[in-house]
């Protein structure tokens, strides 16, 4: 049971008679509880809506498109409330965070639902066998697991979560159904690297082809781990190590199926000093939001795109310096793409600042965890020129604040320069460096 707290005007729930305050109680005859049952009964052409109304239970009748909105709002996009994460993993990333931060970022979700809206992963451990004959009846696929080893004893133990090993089955069962998987491994040295790594992509290929890829990702280790489980960095040696392993087995599941299936993050070919790999390795770029390939992808775009530069030159002003601010991992290869724009347009300078992270510790490396204060003390009294670009992964989704709490607009007051936030796709990145 869920409450109507608008109804868009002209929509065809107003229309039909529907309020504000309304409790929503069934689809068709189906309970619904949360976004999933709303989405997936609504669906059909003819809807009957139940809803409570002042103690009454009221019907109303809906004829529509299928698959279109009828013009309801509710509290929160999930019509309830984010389900946490019940794990307490080794290598939390949030256990990490320093205190004083917004509340927001130190919540743990673990929600299916995201899995399917936007993309996150979950562990499975908070979910029911009820809960995945939903997703089997909805054909909700692909859904994004974060497996980090198939071993259930070493899950349990890298997990703190005594559920964690038995919820491996639910992997078998979706795959069964069709269910698409695409599955990650946080790397973890010393406990699921090596030849539980080798047993890990081994389990995962045998449930090909639901499952449809898998990144490896080196734990991410802040300088705020004080009494939290002890993990040490991978070494470059170490890196390449993982690097050959994993490649090695991508190697032969690519001559059976087609497809790689396994891929390295970027973090640990920079950490290896490797080259990273070309556009065609990457093949769909299915794994670019854990880190694998998102480097490879935008010098292909934005060499792609400088096939065009006449098309971005036509509002260029003739002159203009810009800067650009970016963390260690990524500074060689955006050096490298701001040279060759640099070199291609007249009256056009650009210097890049590699930002070291002081904030979460010098072992965090990627752009996306960039503070707006470590942004200010090392650039403050720099040549910033007309323009600091920076990446806009280091601000939350509505872009409006750093994760120290710090706006834009509070960084280019400090630094005297225009601040311009830049998506890491190639057109972007071009229009930003040329102001247009």
């Amino acid at each position: 049971m869920v409450e109507i707290t608008a109804v868009l005007d002209r929509s065809r729930a107003k229309k039909a008679g529907l309020r504000a305050g309304d409790i929503l109680l069934s689809i068709n005859g189906r309970e619904i509880n949360d976004v999933l049952d709303y989405r997936f009964y609504l669906a059909e052409r003819e809807i009957v809506i139940c809803v409570s109304r002042e103690g009454k239970t009221l019907e109303f009748k809906i004829k529509k498109k299928e698959y279109d909105d009828i013009g309801l709002d509710f509290e929160t996009p999930l019509m309830d409330k984010k389900h946490s994460c019940e794990n307490k993993c080794v290598f939390c990333f949030i256990d990490q965070l320093p205190r004083g931060l917004r509340k927001s970022l130190y919540f743990k979700d673990d929600d299916s639902r995201l899995s399917f809206l936007h993309g996150n992963y979950v562990t499975l451990t908070n979910l029911s066998d009820r809960d995945i004959d939903r997703i089997i009846e909805m054909h909700i696929s692909p859904v994004n697991v974060s497996v980090h080893t198939t071993n259930p004893e070493l899950r349990v133990k890298m997990m703190k979560n005594k559920r964690a090993g038995e919820v491996l089955r639910y992997l078998d069962r979706l795959a069964a159904a069709g269910i698409g998987l695409c599955c990650q491994i946080v790397l973890c040295k010393g406990l699921n690297d090596g030849e539980e790594l080798e047993r890990t992509m081994r389990d995962l290929e045998r449930l090909y082809p639901a499952m449809q890829s898998t990144s490896i990702v080196p734990a991410g280790l802040t300088k705020f781990r004080d009494g939290l489980y002890p993990l040490e960095s991978f070494s470059a040696e170490e890196c390449t190590e993982v690097i050959r392993q994993v490649n090695a087995f991508g190697d032969r599941c690519f001559e059976k199926y087609g497809t790689r299936l396994f891929y390295p993050a970027d973090e640990l070919y920079i950490k290896a000093g490797l080259a990273l790999p070309e556009d065609s390795f990457y093949e769909d770029y299915a794994q670019i939001e854990n880190g694998v390939g998102m480097i490879t992808e935008l010098r292909t775009e934005v060499f792609g795109e400088l096939e065009y530069l006449d098309e971005y030159t036509d509002g260029f002003s003739g002159e203009r310096s810009v800067s650009v601010a970016t963390g260690y991992a990524s500074y060689e290869y955006i050096c490298e793409l701001c040279r060759e724009i640099e070199r291609r347009v007249s009256g056009l300078s650009v210097t890049v600042y590699p930002i070291k992270n002081n904030f979460f510790g010098e072992q965090i490396t990627v752009s996306g965890l960039l503070t707006g204060k470590d942004m200010e003390e090392q650039l403050r009294g720099r040549e910033l020129g007309d323009c600091l670009l920076i990446p806009s992964a280091t601000l939350r989704a509505e872009g409006d604040i750093f994760l120290d709490d710090m706006s834009p607009e509070e960084l280019s007051r400090a630094l005297g320069v225009e601040i311009r936030a830049v998506e890491s796709q190639g057109d972007d990145f071009i229009r930003a460096v040329l102001g247009v």
